[in-house]
This record gives C-alpha cells, sequence and structure tokens, in this order.
C-alpha cells in the first residue's frame, strides 16, 4: 500500500514573505511567473499593451489578495485564475461579443508554402503565423480556443468564466478551429 504523498508548492516560502510585504520575494515571484502569465493575458486579450496592463493589474491585486490563497492548489495556478479573469474582464470593458452563431467565413486559400517540415526555420515560421492567425480570430473565438486548447480550462468551466452556456462555449471553439485552419491555409500552412 502506498502513503498519501500531500502536495507541496515549491514556492511557499517564498509566498509566505510575500505574505510579509517582502520585496525581495515579491520580486522573484515576479521574475518566475511574468512572462508565462503576460502569455496567457496576450492570448486572451489579443494586445500587448492591454495584456501589459493586466500582467501588472494582476500582480498587484495577488499581492493585495494574498490573505485569499490557501494554499489548496500551485500559487502559479492561483496567480493564472486572476489573471484570466482579469484578461477576460479586459475584454468585456471591450465589449466582448461573440460572433453570432449564423456568422459565416469562406475565403480563398492562398498559394501554400514549399518549405521543409524538418526544417527548424521552418518549424519557428510555422508557429509565428499560427500565433498571428489566432490574434486574427474575432474576440469570442480567440477567448474560447484560448481557454479551452492553451490554457486547459473545459467547456463547463469558460462557460462560468464568461458567463455564456457550455453548448456555446463548445460550438465558439469548434467554429474558432474551423476559422484558425481556413487562417492558416491563407498563409500556406496545411
Amino acid at each position: 500500500m502506498e502513503a498519501a504523498v500531500a502536495y507541496v508548492d515549491i514556492n511557499a516560502p517564498l509566498v509566505e514573505r510575500c505574505r510579509l510585504n517582502d520585496r525581495q520575494a515579491q520580486a522573484e515571484i515576479y521574475r518566475r511567473y511574468a512572462k508565462a502569465m503576460f502569455n496567457a493575458a496576450l492570448r486572451i486579450t489579443g494586445d500587448y499593451a492591454e495584456a501589459e496592463d493586466v500582467l501588472q493589474e494582476s500582480f498587484l491585486s495577488a499581492f493585495r489578495e494574498l490573505s485569499s490563497y490557501k494554499g489548496d492548489s500551485s500559487f502559479g495556478a492561483w496567480l493564472k485564475r486572476i489573471v484570466v479573469n482579469k484578461s477576460i474582464n479586459c475584454l468585456r470593458q471591450r465589449r466582448l461579443a461573440l460572433v453570432p452563431l449564423g456568422e459565416q467565413h469562406h475565403e480563398e486559400p492562398a498559394e501554400t508554402s514549399s518549405l521543409s517540415p524538418d526544417d527548424d526555420a521552418d518549424t519557428h515560421y510555422r508557429a509565428d503565423v499560427l500565433r498571428r492567425c489566432i490574434q486574427e480570430l474575432p474576440d469570442g473565438y480567440r477567448v474560447v480556443l484560448s481557454l479551452y486548447l492553451l490554457e486547459g480550462y473545459d467547456h463547463l468551466e469558460i462557460a462560468g468564466i464568461l458567463g455564456i452556456s457550455e453548448s456555446t462555449s463548445k460550438s465558439q471553439y469548434s467554429r474558432a478551429r474551423v476559422r484558425l485552419r481556413e487562417l492558416a491555409a491563407q498563409r500556406g500552412l496545411s
């Protein structure tokens, strides 16, 4: 019989120092998490400046509300939830409008690229093109796709976060995938 292993957050001592307003500990937490949290905010907001604002607001809020962090999940997961919520609030302020179910996107694909898939530079190029395609998606599509595919939320969680039904989340995700394929094909990705 295996003994139960308790979850231990490797950042717990640092978090405890942050609770005491230790500026060095706060700077270290920021250093450890800023890049990942910025990328999550950027994927959701689709705007570099807004993602920077969300990042700063999220860390300020996290340090102010550290007493509500109970340690039942990793500090990173708790912080990510703050970033996601602030990113979505940012979109709501921009009047997030999910694309109507009847709206369709059909455009002719562009010429395909002849670059070798084994080429490392090609892989980076393709990833960059795909990132830009995701940024071009309508807000509703991009948010659901990012939360589901990139941030790991399920449709029920996304529905709760966005205040939509689970079926709307699923349909937005499906439509986002179709539109993403179209955009990628226009840029020579298959």
